[in-house]
This record gives C-alpha cells, structure tokens and sequence, in this order.
C-alpha cells in the first residue's frame, strides 16, 4: 500500500501482576504513554490483545522493563516477566529487549498528578484510585522507553 510507513516504532511495557501499562516512542524520539491493559490469564492471551495494538500503532519491537531486585539481580518476578516477554514477543512475531525498570514507578508517580481526594474530601474512590494506578503504569512505560532511547544515543 503506498503512504504507509513501515513498523518503525517501539512499544514499552510496564508488566505488572493485574495491569500492563503501554507507551509508544515514535522514530523522532518522541514518547506516548498510550493506555493500560488488564493482564490476561496466559501470555498467549495478553498476546493477542497486543497484536491489535501493534497493528495499529506500527511497532517494531518491545521494549519490556525487567523487575530487577535493589542489587541488580534477577529474581522470581525478573524470571517469570523474562518468560512472559519471550513468549509474547514470539507470538507477535517482533525482537524483544529487556530494560531494567527500578524506580519506574516512584519516578512515574512524580510526573504524574496526584491522586485528589473525594468530593466529601475523604479518600479518593476506587474508580479513581483504579485510573491513578492505571497512569502510572503508562507513565512507567514511558519511562522504560526513555532509558532504552538514550542508551541508543536519542534516536532510533
């Protein structure tokens, strides 16, 4: 088809245990956070809820962080994101890499706004607790992206 740009993009993933925060860096460098994701039962299910995004956002690659422990080590959650990531990028076809996500999400929470509180000025609902927690997680992502586009020197 003419006019159609090829899959140049790459796609962050903020893998959590309930949600998979997203965002987008375009060639230009610049980044998106784009929307969070209910996680599936299976990696093959979250695979395929993936492969719409892909689709139409023309991804090239992932960029998934890895849940690194406070000393730089792999642990059970590292492993099993390893595996999801492996098993996920195989479905759709696409290179995987793996950024170290430490901090991610107290770093997303500073540029995120904060969580208000109720209307009676008690705790906030938990619908909105519920969209706070989904923000950070696409806040988290982009900055998952940040990390892997300065490690390349900026750009792609």
């Amino acid at each position: 088809m003419t006019g159609e740009r090829p899959a140049d993009r790459l796609l962050g993933i903020d893998l959590g245990d309930r949600r998979i925060g997203l965002a987008v860096a375009e060639p230009d460098g610049r980044i998106r956070p784009l929307t969070t994701l209910a996680r599936r039962s299976t990696p093959a299910a979250d695979a395929a809820v993936l492969a719409g995004i892909v689709r139409q956002e023309r991804v090239g690659a992932l960029v998934v962080g890895l849940p690194l422990d406070a000393a730089g080590g792999e642990g059970a959650q590292a492993t099993a994101t390893r595996r999801w990531g492996e098993a996920v990028a195989a479905r759709l076809g696409l290179p995987i890499r793996f950024r170290d996500e430490r901090w991610t999400t107290e770093r997303a929470a500073v540029r995120a706004p904060r969580l208000v509180r109720g209307r009676s000025g008690g705790p906030p609902s938990p619908v909105r607790r519920a969209a706070h927690r989904a923000r950070l997680d696409r806040e988290a992502a982009a900055l998952i992206l940040e990390a892997e586009l300065a490690d390349r020197g900026g750009g792609r």
